[in-house]
This record gives structure tokens, C-alpha cells and sequence, in this order.
């Protein structure tokens, strides 16, 4: 009687877990959890703001590609009139540069480069401020006909949107001298009417993140008369 009165003493005496044991592993494992959660979500954001930051970066780099190629279409001349025009306007908006352009061919024989837009057309390039998001513009573009008679102007032609997160596009222009900050082709003689060299810097805003800039210069193409 006696050995199994010690026998079943020693069965209640079995060890096991309290309930502060069990509640401290739960708090451990929930701090486990909530770290993985965490790293998780660092992983899902970064990945989010790398994808973003990339499809910024590729239309950045196809606006300064389309303005490029429509540039080069503008081919010199330089014996005769080029029968091409060119107006570029300096302006500041929000204390940042916030220039124009326009790119037209007057001549349906015109030779224009590869790349270029066909003949008899005017292009321009014009900004217009977000009106969803103070800081940022719209980049728009407008094309018509060169041949009508009262054609629209910048501000009024049906435009094409862009870009709505620009911050910033500044243009230059270089004569084979020196480079300035505006051009009109009306008021240059021929030969000169057309700048030697356009240099493009692109800015544009993230929702996450720095801004992007972006750079390039545009040699204009020269065409020569052939006897």
C-alpha cells in the first residue's frame, strides 16, 4: 500500500507548463511573427517603390526620346532656307524652368531625318500646372498641320498628356558659338535658322522617393543641296 501511495504521488507530481510558461512563449512567438511581418512588408514596399521608380524612369526616357527624334526632324540647311522653323521659349514657373518648343516643316519635299515627323507639321511641347498636386506640371504635346491658315496656337490646340509629375524641363539651344536660353527661328537669317545643338534636362517627381533628372543633347542633322 505503501509503494503505490508513493506511486501515485509521484504520477501527480508529473512535470509540465504553467500558464505563465505558456503565455511567455506566445508572446515569443507573436514577437517572432510580428518581425517576419515586418521584414515581409520592408520586402512588399521596396519592391513596390523599385517598380515605380522603374516605370518612372522608362517614361521619362521615352519623352526625352520622342522630343529627340522630333528635334532631329528639323533638318538644316544652310545654303537656302531650310524651310523648317524652330521657336523655343525660356519661362519659370514655381521658381523652376518650365520651358517651350515648337518644331515645324513648312515644305512638302522636306527631307526630314529618320526619326523625324513627315512634312508640314508643327510640334510643341507645353506645361500646365497639376491640378491634383501642387510642384508638379502636366507635359503636353500638340500637332497640326503647318498649312492652315489661322492654325491653333499652343494654348488652345487639343494637347496630349505626357507626363503629369513634371518638375522641371529646361532647354537650351546652341548656335555652333553659344548657347542660349530661347530661339526663333523667324528672326535668323538662313543657313543659321536652325540651332546646331538642343540640350534637353528632364525632371520629373515620384509619389515615393527623390526626384528624376534626366539629361541629353540633340545634334541637328544637316542636309546639303545636291547638283
Amino acid at each position: 500500500m505503501i509503494a503505490d501511495a508513493t506511486r501515485s504521488g509521484r504520477r501527480r507530481e508529473a512535470p509540465g507548463f504553467t500558464l505563465i510558461e505558456i503565455m511567455l512563449a506566445v508572446a515569443i512567438l507573436g514577437m517572432v511573427l510580428l518581425m517576419l511581418a515586418q521584414s515581409f512588408h520592408a520586402v512588399a514596399a521596396s519592391k513596390v517603390h523599385g517598380e515605380n521608380r522603374i516605370a518612372i524612369d522608362q517614361s521619362a526616357r521615352t519623352i526625352l526620346a520622342q522630343m529627340s527624334d522630333e528635334l532631329r526632324g528639323a533638318v538644316q540647311t544652310p545654303f537656302y532656307p531650310s524651310r523648317v522653323s524652330m521657336v523655343g521659349l525660356a519661362r519659370m514657373e514655381g521658381g523652376q524652368p518650365m520651358d517651350t518648343f515648337t518644331v515645324s516643316t513648312l515644305d512638302p519635299g522636306h527631307r526630314r531625318s529618320l526619326e523625324g515627323f513627315g512634312p508640314e507639321d508643327t510640334v510643341g511641347y507645353v506645361t500646365a500646372p497639376n491640378p491634383d498636386r501642387p510642384g508638379w506640371f502636366l507635359l503636353e504635346r500638340v500637332q497640326y498641320s503647318s498649312l492652315l491658315t489661322n492654325p491653333p496656337t499652343l494654348a488652345n490646340a487639343a494637347p496630349v498628356v505626357l507626363a503629369n509629375n513634371l518638375i522641371s524641363l529646361h532647354i537650351r539651344y546652341f548656335d555652333g558659338d553659344n548657347w542660349s536660353e530661347s530661339w526663333d527661328s523667324t528672326s535668323l537669317p538662313p543657313g543659321r535658322s536652325i540651332p546646331v545643338q538642343v540640350a534637353i534636362d528632364l525632371k520629373t517627381g515620384s509619389t515615393s522617393g527623390a526626384a528624376l533628372a534626366l539629361s541629353t543633347a540633340v545634334t541637328l542633322p544637316m542636309a546639303f543641296q545636291q547638283w
